[in-house]
């Protein structure tokens, strides 16, 4: 199936590895014009040259703290600038330290904050009139399964995640008279860095093994395995991709069926 990706200038937040980096690459491989994005400069080079050599296409890196209000508009001017407009962008943020409620302090939940809710409101209102000049423009928010079903020991990712919920709900009605499609991808348990974090925390708190924690996840997959990076990356690419035209306001997880949850 041909996308329609072909010469799209593409925006991935914080896409040094993960899941940013595979939905980067895939993006690329489609023939888009990627900007990827990350704090460190070498590491976020090594990731573009690792892409290009893959795609044959250039991958501009972009480095910037997307976490603070003035970072997060400056990656996203840069972006335009290097592109010469923009036609996709995917607000993406690693995910706040485990722990449960009483662990946190008042400025615990203030960076939880400025990392999953603060930073995509900005990168959206700073892409927003380069998105209005786009033929085919879409948002995409990568977020997490807690957005409808809260994870043990995620207090902070839990409640954040479901105020994006309620982002792309409102901005779909507001954006979508103009043509602007959002929609945000709820992944579940995948082979990320993010997820070794966790699980070696969860681990030592409990006095398992992270071998043992990582089954414990898989048992609660109807699947029984984790996700991979690249299938995140593929669903990530069509959903943005002119041939998914008429999705809009989706809150789509990409887990293996471990959300219950019907609605």
């Amino acid at each position: 199936m041909d996308l329609g990706l072909d010469g799209k200038k593409v925006f991935v937040a914080a896409s040094r590895s993960g899941l940013g980096a595979a939905t980067a690459r895939r993006f690329s491989l489609e023939g888009a014009l990627v900007a990827i994005n990350g704090r460190n400069l070498e590491t976020l080079t090594e990731t573009a040259q690792m892409i290009e050599r893959e795609s044959g296409h250039t991958v501009w890196p972009i480095d910037g703290d997307i976490h603070h209000e003035t970072g997060a508009k400056q990656v996203i001017e840069a972006t335009i600038q290097k592109l010469g407009g923009l036609d996709v962008l995917v607000t993406n943020a690693g995910g706040p330290p485990p722990g449960n409620f009483e662990k946190f302090q008042m400025s615990d939940w203030e960076s939880a904050y400025r990392a999953l809710m603060a930073a995509p409101i900005q990168m959206i209102q700073t892409a927003l009139p380069a998105l209005r000049q786009s033929a085919s423009p879409a948002i995409l928010l990568i977020t997490s399964l807690t957005t409808k079903q809260a994870g043990d020991n995620l207090i902070l990712s839990n409640v954040m995640r479901a105020g994006l919920a309620g982002l792309v709900k409102s901005l779909a009605n507001e954006l979508g008279p103009s043509g602007i499609r959002i929609n945000a991808i709820l992944p579940g348990w995948t082979e990320t860095e993010r997820v070794t974090q966790i699980l070696s925390v969860v681990a030592s708190s409990s006095g398992s093994t992270m071998d043992e924690e990582r089954v414990k996840r898989q048992t609660n997959i109807p699947l029984r395995r984790m996700g991979r990076p690249e299938e995140f990356g593929n669903v990530a690419t069509f959903i943005c991709s002119p041939a998914a035209g008429f999705i809009h306001g989706a809150l789509i997880p990409v887990d293996g069926g471990e959300i219950r949850a019907t609605m």
